[in-house]
């Protein structure tokens, strides 16, 4: 249950006194507040690793909004400090349970496509990454690379933890991206494709394209057995992106694949976090299984500034 907040600013200060919730207008004013045992962490991404570095040294157990931080050393930094102070560290991967991708992963799974070749995830739309959050504060930071904006850290971190997810057993090897900024923002990517290259021969393809008017299918999978897409959906209806229709390689009539059952909510995220923080349980994201995520979202920016595959054969991975 939420006890308290610390936000800058008077007009959400004012929605957390309406709730019942104590309010403090800074972050170690909260953090000094000894009845409190977890934090949430939900500033801009930039912030993430200074807020979730205070909050574990003052004590806290932390679940941290994603991305988890800017870059793969952050990411171990806060992991090892967490480990150390024998706290809990969690991500809000929530999209790991989204029933799009688990009707993919069910069906890659049940062997349905055969040796996978090509697997494709997309989001598409003609309209920044930048939505409702943080209005009182600062619009559009999400379109600004100081707070670590941009659609590779936004939609593209829960993509690729999806991707290389849903390849597991098969590890990524080569990644090759392209980030650009070319409608709503010069400053940082709208545009991300990543291409991920796996030791199963496989190919993965995630792409956050928030300049198109015409937005490609949610999913494409190619495999040995047959292929299948998904509509895309411009009110990120994840019922809509289930709907795989899938063609066989024998030709035979194309139907629609069953859909996975529904995953975790949102509210079962924060009661397993909350249950590891009180029984000492695994919540439902390990914060090691996001490190591979950090790997690969750092290849792909180096990639991109260099203009070169990067090599990420030597990752341990932890799913």
């Amino acid at each position: 249950m939420a006890v308290a907040v610390a936000d800058a600013t008077p007009a959400r200060q004012e929605i957390a006194r309406q709730r019942g919730l104590r309010v403090y207008s800074t972050i170690p004013e909260l953090l000094g507040d000894d009845s409190i045992r977890a934090i949430l962490v939900s500033t801009p991404t930039s912030m993430h690793f200074e807020h979730v570095q205070l909050a574990l040294n003052a004590g806290k157990h932390v679940l941290v909004e994603k991305p988890m931080a800017l870059d793969l050393d952050q990411a171990r930094r806060l992991a090892e400090l967490a480990e150390r102070k024998k706290l809990v560290l969690s991500v809000f991967q929530n999209r790991r349970w989204d029933v799009d991708f688990l009707t993919v992963a069910k069906h890659v799974r049940e062997n349905v496509f055969g040796k996978i070749i090509n697997v494709e995830s997309r989001l598409g739309q003609w309209q920044s990454c930048v939505g409702p959050a943080a209005r009182e504060y600062r619009p559009g930071w999400r379109n600004e690379a100081a707070f670590g904006g941009g659609g590779l850290y936004d939609w593209g971190s829960h993509f690729v933890d999806q991707m290389w997810r849903l390849m597991w057993p098969a590890k990524p090897q080569r990644v090759f991206a392209q980030l650009r900024g070319n409608v709503w923002s010069r400053d940082c990517d709208d545009f991300a494709r990543v291409l991920i290259d796996f030791d199963s021969g496989a190919v993965g393809l995630v792409e956050i394209n928030t300049t198109t008017t015409k937005p490609l299918p949610r999913w494409h999978i190619d495999g040995q057995s047959g292929s299948a897409d998904s509509p895309f959906s411009l009110q990120f209806d994840t019922r809509e992106w289930a709907k795989l229709n899938f063609t066989a390689a024998d030709n035979s009539s194309p139907r629609v694949l069953e859909s996975a059952q529904p995953g975790l909510t949102e509210s079962q995220i924060w009661d397993q976090f909350a249950a590891a923080v009180r029984e000492k349980t695994e919540p439902a994201v390990n914060v090691k299984s996001v490190l591979g995520t950090m790997a690969l979202l750092d290849a792909a920016r180096k990639s991109s500034q260099r203009g070169t595959v990067i090599d990420v054969g030597g990752i341990a991975w932890e799913p």
